[in-house]
């Protein structure tokens, strides 16, 4: 099916989502320590800081909320592989005592347009699970 103007690429839309979702990150007091920080079994879209708290964030960027909310897209699997991020970014630091959490960033685009960007601390704890 050809793309129409209110369904924009997937790799675009990735790239505008994250985009957005750095300046909103920043406006809001993070300091962005990694950008896609990829480790054997994880990855984060950013590694930042703020208010003392060490955060890896994932980003979810939807061109509609057809197929639902970005943040419904963050599934256990994916939290895993976010977790295991920030074992590896941790293990290669010296000692950090700071807090760690896990935030989601969802960004809705409107014909390639960002319309919404919503930071949702603490989205999910790795004791969420029983796995």
């Amino acid at each position: 099916m050809p793309r129409t103007r209110s369904s924009p690429s997937p790799h675009r839309t990735g790239h505008v989502g994250e985009a957005a979702a750095e300046e909103e990150l920043v406006r809001e007091g993070y300091r962005i320590l990694a950008r896609r920080f990829r480790a054997p079994g994880g990855e984060a879209d950013f590694v930042a800081e703020q208010n003392g708290d060490l955060v890896f964030v994932e980003v979810k960027c939807r061109g509609s909320l057809g197929a639902g909310r970005p943040r419904e897209a963050v599934t256990f699997t994916k939290q895993k592989r976010l977790m295991a991020a920030a074992r590896n970014y941790c293990s290669g630091a010296p000692t950090d005592e700071r807090p760690i959490r896990f935030d989601v960033v969802e960004v809705l685009l409107v014909f390639d347009e960002v319309a919404c960007v919503v930071i949702i601390p603490d989205a999910f704890t790795p004791f969420d699970h029983d796995h």
